[in-house]
Parts: C-alpha cells; structure tokens; sequence
C-alpha cells in the first residue's frame, strides 16, 4: 500500500491449508468487475500503475511489464478473463460491431493502444472543453479517451446488413502518436461505411451539444496509408439531425504516405438525410466522424489531431 499510494488494494486471508482467497473474496471481486471497474488500465511511463493484489497474484496491464506470476488462478479471476476484464479480450477490434452511420450506440469501443492502455480517465473538471481550447484530440490523453474528455469508438455498417469491418488503434505513424483505422468498405447488403466517431460535450447530460459557431471551420492532421490517394469524409451531428443516418457532410483527398493539414470550412458542409435536407448547416455540435464511405476498398487513415480553426 505504501509503495503504490494510488493502487486499489485488496487483503485476502488464507486457510491454512494454503487454498486461495474465500466465497467472500470472490464475491467481492464478481462485484468490482460488475460495477466496471477495470484492473488493467496502465499509467504514461514514469506514472505508478494501477494494481490489484490478490493473495499472491499480481495484475498490470497486459503490456507484459508484470514480473509477477500468477500463483493460482481461482473462479473469480476466470469469470474476469471471460467477460473481457481481464486478459487479452479487453483488446479488441470492431470487426463485428454492429451501428448505423452516426449511431448513437452502435459502435463499440476498440481498446487497443502499441503500448497498452495509457491510464485511466481523468475527472471532468481535469479536462478543458474543446470549444474553449479550439481542440477536440491531439492525442495527448490515453486511448480511447479524446484529450478534450470524451471518447473515440468504432462504427461500422453491420446493423443495417452491411459487412465492412475495421478497428481502431492508437499508434506512431511517421513520427506521430495517432488514431488509426484500418479496414474494409464493402458495399455488400446496402452497406458501404466504417469511421472513428467521437461526442463532443464533456458533460452531455448537460447540454449534448457545444457551440462552435466562434470558429471558421474543422482542421485535422491526417495521413493516408494506403497506396494512392483517397477520399475521405468528416460527419458532425447538429440538433437538426433527428434520425441516426442523418448528418453534415464534407469531403477531402489525400495524397498517400504524407501527413496533411486538411480544414474544411462550415461552408463546406452539406446536409444529407432528413433533417439537414432541409435545414441549413450551423456549428451547434454533437458528434463528429471521420468516415470512409460509399466505396468498396481497403482503408488505413492516421489521424494525429482533430479541433477548429480560426482564419486570420
């Protein structure tokens, strides 16, 4: 406890017969995972790390840094691997997750960063909104998390009866820390779509919306991986948009194996789906998505920062 003022510590007590933690033990532990509370985030380096000690049993992240063995597994931690608590199933892609274009929630979040995860969310008040700073992420904050408080997830076509599929990483590209999405569009069963999407309101039970009617327009740092140039698509959410397929829409091409600076003007975005149809385009913003979209290829975009601009 004393070397690790930060760590959720557990004391166990042993028969002494030697046999592992007790009934009241593994209750305890069924209750931590039920609330959600992970016991595999990981701190930026020269942070401590969170732990929990159970017995002789250390855990860490799953970057491998543990030195620690496992002394004996028990029923408790066997449930935690299974749902994904604990082990390699908290790292997972979107191959198969299921959301409309712009769904609300039917994405799911990947969970995988080169190093692992990088810590754990800091409070609301840690975090400054990003109409205030003008950024929404520039990658300075752990993976899933946006360094404006919210969170990055993956969406693909799958519940409309689309195929596509991608995940959705955190990696150095070319000498910067950015999200990464990789996958594949197909256009099979009226699919045709995977993107990164991420709220924009650090206190959405709030206000869902911000408002960045102060800025000119959108500006990202991109990088296409891929083998030749490509179009890619930001979405954002505004009141207007009543029904989840339903956004604004601007699109950009990149040249391959190059980092870009891409800003796209309100100007430039065009309603699509009811709602916008019909309704001018104003920066009161729920949501943004940096998609690929409407043809069949194989996709790999690195995106470094996302935030406004201002025209001086």
């Amino acid at each position: 406890k004393d070397r690790h003022p930060g760590a959720l510590v557990i004391v166990t007590t042993r028969r002494r017969s030697g046999a592992l933690v007790d009934a009241k033990m593994r209750l305890l532990l069924l209750l931590v995972a039920s609330i959600g509370i992970s016991p595999c985030h990981s701190f930026l380096p020269g942070r401590v790390t969170p732990k929990i000690f159970v017995g002789d049993t250390r855990l860490e992240a799953e970057d491998g840094s543990s030195t620690t063995k496992n002394m004996g597994d028990n029923k408790a931690m066997s449930f935690l691997r299974k749902v994904g608590r604990v082990g390699g199933a908290a790292n997972m892609d979107f191959a198969d997750a299921m959301g409309l274009d712009e769904s609300p929630s039917g994405g799911t979040k990947s969970s995988h960063h080169e190093n692992g995860f990088q810590h754990v969310r800091k409070s609301k008040s840690a975090y400054i909104p990003c109409t205030t700073s003008g950024v929404i992420d520039d990658m300075s904050d752990g993976f899933p998390f946006t360094s404006s408080g919210t969170q990055w997830q993956g969406i693909t076509d799958k519940v409309m009866g689309g195929v596509s599929n991608g995940s959705l990483t955190r990696e150095t590209v070319d000498g910067k820390l950015a999200n990464v999405l990789r996958g594949k569009v197909s256009l099979q069963n009226n699919g045709g779509f995977i993107q990164m999407a991420a709220d924009l309101s650090l206190d959405p039970g709030v206000d869902p919306f911000v408002d960045a009617s102060s800025f000119d327009g959108i500006e990202l740092e991109v990088y296409n991986k891929g083998e030749e140039s490509d179009n890619f698509n930001v979405h954002l959410r505004t009141p207007a948009c009543q029904r989840q397929f339903s956004s604004y829409r601007s699109t950009f091409k990149l040249d391959a194996n190059q980092w870009t600076t891409v800003r796209l003007p309100w100007d430039d975005f065009k309603g699509h789906g009811p709602g916008p149809d019909e309704t001018e385009f104003v920066p009161t913003l729920r949501r943004i998505g940096i998609v690929s979209i409407g043809e069949a290829k194989d996709v790999s975009i690195a995106v470094s920062k996302v935030g406004f601009y201002n025209v001086i």
